[in-house]
């Protein structure tokens, strides 16, 4: 038996570029030590508030924006990312 051979299709892969807006109000419980280093401050946030809700950190607002804008609008280096996603087998 003779059997064709598997022909691989790429398909593209869409992709954007979007610019967000994040305002996050919440209260948490923390060491204040952690409060000198905006770095390491924003990045404990952060982690704590994709952990989610506990008895340490208590969320009041949350608003969220994002909106695709053009891919000219985004810096060199994104515009090349852009292009090896898309010419990317491993997200096709």
């Amino acid at each position: 038996m003779k059997y064709d051979p598997v022909e691989y299709q790429p398909k593209t892969v869409e992709v954007g570029v979007y610019e967000c807006e994040i305002h996050l109000k919440f209260r948490l419980i923390e060491e204040k030590s952690i409060l000198n280093d905006r770095e390491q401050l924003l990045e404990m946030l952060m982690d704590a508030f994709a952990c989610g809700t506990d008895e340490y950190l208590e969320t009041i607002n949350v608003q969220v924006q994002a909106q695709e804008v053009p891919e000219v609008d985004a810096s060199p280096q994104m515009r090349r990312q852009i292009i090896r996603l898309r010419n990317s087998r491993d997200l096709a």
